[in-house]
């Protein structure tokens, strides 16, 4: 059994295990740091901050 690498995308940084981000539809890169759990978007102040809209994992840092 393989071992998925975990990915952010370049452009939103959801974090996901895919080639190219399932909300975005922008190329993922292996190298990022951080990462965030957003649980409640719409009261979260950081998500507010980075400009996410959705529920999940988010990369702080992608390069």
């Amino acid at each position: 059994m393989a071992v998925k690498q975990v990915r952010a995308c370049k452009s939103c940084s959801h974090i996901t295990e895919e080639d190219s981000c399932p909300l975005c539809g922008a190329q993922t890169s292996r190298e990022f740091q951080g990462y965030l759990v957003v649980v409640d978007h719409e009261k979260s102040a950081i998500a507010r901050q980075m400009g996410i809209d959705v529920n999940g994992k988010y990369a702080l840092r992608v390069r």
